[in-house]
């Protein structure tokens, strides 16, 4: 697994109205990266419980590599109720094994020769985890991409903790309304969209950051130039998933030598096609994944 495209963090249960399906921002990412034919591991961590074995079964049907230790803790899941449009809202469930994940010697070994890792902010909402997530990271090349994707749920942040991993991530990816959050957090609330990420981009020193806005199109800012792509119109089956598979898209491609431009209009092109499916990990077509093309 020597540069592997690592995923680290959450994996749980998301309780759709249609059934329970695997989910969590990194496992979600690792399953996408890994359609492209990068190596690709979810880290994270188990209960040793009933759904920990389900888990454990739908990762490998899934062909989704995992390090994830079993742990004194329930495996974790989340309550998702969908609107009229399919957009999610979430009831995540506390104390939880993806809350007590134990850096191990395997995990310093992945992060030793990690190319790109992708975290947020959930994961980092107990001590234990937060502890573990940043010292992988830490651990990691310098060459390795570093992918912040905040991911704010519900209030399972600080200001400590999202200004930890902007130091420690070289790529931030976040959405218009974690911006405004993040503007508030940072002092910034009163600038305008771009000159916020600018801010940002600038003060982190980071080499990229993706906006996404939802209907309102996306934006990759980097310290010469600012890439802007219109969202695809589809019809939505759900959201669930759709920001994972952008993140995972847009690190895949780079990965393989893409511009950021190339990049960016991929990665619109398969969080389109997410939406149109149910669940966050379908299978993703094969004009999609060919990165040679």
């Amino acid at each position: 697994m020597d540069g592997a495209i690592i995923g680290l963090g959450e994996v749980l249960w998301d309780v759709l109205p249609e059934g329970k399906k695997l989910g969590g921002a990194p496992a979600n990412f690792a399953y996408h990266v890994g359609q492209f034919g990068l190596e690709t591991k979810a880290v994270s961590a188990l209960g040793k419980d009933a759904l920990g074995d389900e888990t454990i079964k739908a990762l490998e049907s899934k062909d989704l590599k995992y390090l994830m230790p079993r742990v004194d803790y329930p495996t974790g899941i989340v309550q998702v109720e969908l609107d009229a449009q399919g957009v999610p809202t979430y009831d995540i469930r506390e104390d939880v094994a993806w809350d007590n994940i134990p850096l191990t010697p395997e995990m310093i070994s992945l992060a030793q020769n990690a190319r790109a890792v992708c975290w947020g902010s959930l994961a980092q909402r107990s001590s234990g985890s937060r502890n573990t997530i940043q010292r992988f990271i830490n651990i990691t090349p310098n060459n390795c991409l570093r992918i912040f994707d905040i991911n704010l749920r519900q209030n399972f942040y600080t200001a400590e903790i999202i200004k930890e991993s902007l130091h420690l991530c070289n790529v931030l990816k976040i959405n218009d309304e974690e911006l405004v959050i993040i503007g508030q957090l940072l002092g910034c609330s009163k600038l305008n969209i771009k000159d916020k990420c600018r801010l940002i981009l600038n003060h982190y020193n980071l080499n990229m950051l993706i906006l996404t806005c939802g209907a309102d199109g996306s934006y990759v800012f980097t310290p010469s130039n600012v890439s802007f792509l219109e969202t695809l119109k589809v019809d939505v089956a759900d959201t669930v998933g759709a920001g994972d598979s952008f993140t995972a898209t847009f690190c895949a491609a780079i990965l393989a030598g893409k511009s950021v431009t190339e990049a960016h209009k991929l990665a619109v092109e398969v969080s389109a096609y997410v939406c149109t499916q149910n669940g966050a990990m379908p299978v993703l077509p094969k004009k999609f994944t060919n990165l040679k093309a």
